[in-house]
């Protein structure tokens, strides 16, 4: 599969020290993603695959994947790789890019489900007021048992949100279309009327319509989101609001940036670079856009917001769940206004977060 043909290295300088630059950087991502994710397993052994967890090890993989991609397309420049020119190297292009379009697609989706909680039917059962809500279903902090089992799905409970399920439904549904182009650009090796540059195109063109989308409909989402959680009165909701509208803000220039890149360059499908023209300066700063800053800034960013850990265990909690108090036949007797004026406490005390 692997042919090789009788050729030097002929690649490019400036691309071989930027292949090198970006597989660097995204190695050291990955690593982050997967040590942080060891980390937070760590403090918690008890939960199962929330999202932070998931995140991470979508992070974790995309990252991998470009590191693998920048490292082999100078070795099959070197080589001669005669498959890598077509559809080797457009499965290792496109397959990273799903993964982090997938991650970001699942996080649309939890935005989605925050700002339109208040309609859901599954989040008719929170004793906790709609904004306060907003706050406790924040990107980073953990969350109770309940709502980890509605959003966060440890695959112990086989649970997925209905959202959730779509984002899985969109991203198998990509993965197809791009192995279809990949089978299409395999053929259009052979002499036949299928070009394979043609079919990469318009893959290429397809995917970065759905990026573009995907950075509007996360700006859209994002902005719903903070007008919601202004209205609580905290430092806590604060902080959120800085880190849902630089996640919508960092998304939307990456999003943008990379699919202009796309859509009017050649730039995706630079792994067919014998066939290109390249200028060197100017080929590098469109690489600087689509892959530095649409791919590792974005992820780099993710990894920065969800950086917190949880908390060291749940076994405090569940103790406390399962006290039994006792009532003895002294405290049975107590006076009317002593009951009256603990309800009233109580009942002060539930109503004491900032709405």
């Amino acid at each position: 599969m692997f042919e090789e043909k009788a050729s030097s290295c002929r690649f490019p300088d400036e691309l071989v020290g930027l292949n090198l630059a970006f597989a660097c950087f995204d190695a050291i991502i990955a690593i982050l993603a997967f040590t942080q994710l060891a980390r937070i397993h760590a403090r918690n052994t008890q939960l199962g695959w929330t999202r932070q967890k998931v995140f991470h090890i979508l992070i974790g993989f995309t990252n991998t994947g470009y590191f693998i991609y920048f490292v082999l397309s100078l070795v099959a420049a070197c080589r001669g790789w005669l498959c890598w020119s077509y559809s080797c190297g457009f499965v290792a292009m496109a397959f990273p890019r799903i993964l982090l379009f997938a991650t970001f697609l699942l996080l649309l989706s939890f935005w989605v489900d925050l700002c339109h909680q208040a309609d859901d039917e599954e989040e008719e059962d929170d004793e906790q007021g709609f904004l306060e809500a907003l706050i406790q279903n924040s990107l980073n902090r953990p969350r109770s048992s309940l709502a980890d089992r509605r959003l966060c799905y440890p695959f112990r409970l086989i649970h997925v949100g209905s959202r959730q399920k779509i984002v899985i439904l969109v991203t198998l549904l990509v993965f197809l279309l791009m192995m279809t182009f990949s089978v299409l650009i395999w053929i259009g090796m052979e002499e036949n009327p299928i070009d394979s540059s043609t079919v990469s195109r318009v893959y290429v063109d397809l995917f970065a319509t759905a990026i573009l989308l995907l950075g509007g409909a996360l700006a859209c989402y994002g902005f719903l989101l903070c007008r919601k959680m202004r209205n609580v009165r905290s430092e806590r909701a604060s902080s959120e609001i800085w880190k849902v509208a630089g996640l919508a803000i960092v998304s939307v220039i990456s999003f943008t940036s990379s699919a202009f890149v796309a859509l009017f360059t050649d730039i995706p499908v630079l792994y067919h670079w014998h066939e290109l023209h390249i200028d060197g300066v100017y080929t590098s700063l469109l690489l600087i856009l689509y892959y530095f800053i649409g791919s590792s800034v974005p992820s780099a960013f993710v990894l920065w917001v969800m950086r917190e850990l949880p908390p060291m265990s749940m076994a405090n909690t569940q103790e406390e769940s399962t006290r039994v108090t006792f009532i003895t036949e002294n405290s049975a007797r107590r006076p009317q206004n002593w009951t009256t004026s603990a309800s009233s406490q109580n009942q002060a005390s539930s109503r004491g977060s900032p709405i």
